[in-house]
Parts: structure tokens; sequence; C-alpha cells
């Protein structure tokens, strides 16, 4: 297997990540606005990405992207940032050994929502997965 190429070792560095987005979110939104911190981070997301795209050279013109890729790009935006905001919010409000868990709920709705939408199969794997994660969202909440 080839790991610059693994769908695996990218999605456990963005489990990683996000773990440690968690974690310096809870103490950066400490005494700031949550929606603020929200601007900020992604102040900084858009820099991080254009250096890669730059030392990459991955660069596109913006006119030979898809009418339909820009919709739906600009329609995970908004959902992003939505969910950034409630995110920053509960962090403020709430423990991160709490939030975190609910947040990985998200698991279960793209789940859902891809059986719904795009036609992925819902298998009993998936489904004993998603469920377990519901379980184990439930169990590190309510105790």
């Amino acid at each position: 297997m080839n790991l610059r190429e693994s769908w695996i070792l990218f999605a456990l560095g963005s489990a990683f990540f996000a773990g440690l987005t968690a974690l310096f979110g809870k103490i950066g939104v400490a005494g700031i606005n949550s929606n603020l911190a929200t601007f900020i981070r992604t102040i900084v997301i858009l820099g991080v990405t254009a250096a890669i795209l730059s030392l990459r050279d991955e660069w596109r013109a913006p006119s030979t992207i898809e009418p339909k890729t820009w919709l739906f790009l600009a329609l995970s935006g908004v959902a992003t940032g939505l969910s950034w905001l409630c995110y920053y919010r509960a962090l403020q409000l709430g423990a991160v050994s709490k939030v975190a868990p609910i947040d990985k709920l998200s698991v279960v709705f793209a789940i859902l929502l891809g059986a719904l939408f795009v036609g992925e199969s819902l298998s009993w794997p998936v489904a004993i997965g998603g469920g377990l994660i519901v379980a184990g969202s439930i169990v590190m909440i309510a105790f």
C-alpha cells in the first residue's frame, strides 16, 4: 500500500488533527467571542491552504471549475461554517470531553445522508458501527 495515497492515512490524520482542534479550540475560545474565534480560525485555514496550493503548484483558474462543483463546494462551505460556529460556541459552554463526542455524531449523519442522497450502501457493519458511535456518545455525555 502506498502510504502517500492511502485514504486510511489521511482519515487518521483527519481524526488526529480534529482532536487537536478540540483541545486548541477549547483553550483558544476562552475569553473571546466564539464567532470571532471562528473567524480567526478561518483566516488561518485560508492562509495554510493557500500556502499548500502554492507550494504544490495546484492553483486553477476559477473559470475551469464546473458550476455544479462551485455550487456544492459553496454549500459545503456554508455547512462547515455553521458547524464551526456551533462547535466553538459549544466548546465555550461545555467540556471538551462532552462536546467532542457529540460532534462525532457527524459520522452517523454522514452515513445516513450518504445512503439517502448519493446511494451509498447501508450494510450491517456500517449500521452497527454507526449505532456504536451513537451509544458511545451517549455513554460519554451521560456520565
